[in-house]
């Protein structure tokens, strides 16, 4: 599976990071950082909110735009209405990079606009929560696939210690059981096969009934305009996380702004 190949390089070039920069220098940053935003507040309101994600690459579409600029992209995305900002910041498959968190803060203050930023990467160590809040995430992604259950277990408290909302990223009933015994606020619900990598929408209907009130589900994947926006409406989905049609969008205000206009 694709996961297990990129786990493997996430660990390897996570060694490299660590020699390069101790945690003690990423704990220092922390200290003069910022407070992070509430994203489970900023999602909690009527209709399906968007998180809007800066991304160049995936393995399953290979290079989407080469020459996206963090900062344009976040300052386009915030003009548009978006709820909240997803950047990805692993290197070798996505092309994303630690600083486009700080470049997505940037286009933010451009614009005007200060949104919850998720870090969207592959967490497999608490030094990686620590990079998260030392560049100005607020948020960061738990993918329930590439941990075991201490990892997980360890690594969400980790996260709510320093002050960043964990999205815990599911894709089955089973993952979602793992994912519910840590009673989280959030639930990220991927609609990407993780086998054959084919996206369907239905994996969030199926799934979204399980999902205890209060905590609030984000769908990932799968949400390329208007419709499917409405479905998830319908189908009392909390926020769309979308990524590619944004990314490859001529005008992403515009872009933006369609969608968040068919979640209300």
């Amino acid at each position: 599976m694709i996961l297990d190949a990129i786990l493997q390089d996430v660990r390897s070039d996570l060694e490299a990071r660590k020699a390069t920069v101790s945690a003690a220098a990423l704990h220092e940053r922390i200290r003069e950082a910022p407070e992070p935003l509430d994203l489970v507040g900023t999602l909690r309101r009527p209709g399906v909110a968007l998180i809007a994600e800066i991304k160049r690459a995936s393995p399953s579409q290979g290079t989407i735009r080469a020459d996206l600029d963090a900062a344009d992209q976040a300052g386009a995305y915030a003009l548009g209405g978006a709820d909240a900002l997803s950047v990805l910041t692993e290197p070798r498959r996505f092309h994303g990079r630690l600083p486009d968190l700080l470049a997505a803060r940037e286009g933010l203050a451009r614009a005007g606009r200060n949104l919850p930023i998720l870090r969207k990467d592959f967490i497999v160590d608490v030094y990686q929560l620590l990079e998260a809040r030392a560049y100005g995430a607020d948020a960061v992604l738990l993918i329930v696939a590439a941990l075991a259950d201490d990892a997980l277990a360890r690594l969400y408290p980790q996260a709510r210690d320093l002050g960043l909302t964990p999205l815990i990223e599911v894709h089955d009933e089973g993952e979602l059981r793992r994912a519910l015994a840590l009673d989280p606020p959030l639930i990220g619900i991927n609609n990407r096969n993780l086998h054959d990598m084919s996206v369907s929408l239905e994996t969030t209907r199926a799934l979204r009934p399980q999902v205890p009130e209060p905590c609030l589900v984000v769908s990932e994947s799968g949400v390329h305009g208007a419709d499917e926006m409405r479905r998830l409406r319908a189908w009392r989905v909390d926020a769309a996380l979308v990524g590619t049609p944004l990314a490859r969008a001529a005008d992403p205000t515009v872009a933006v702004r369609e969608l968040v206009e068919a979640g209300r």
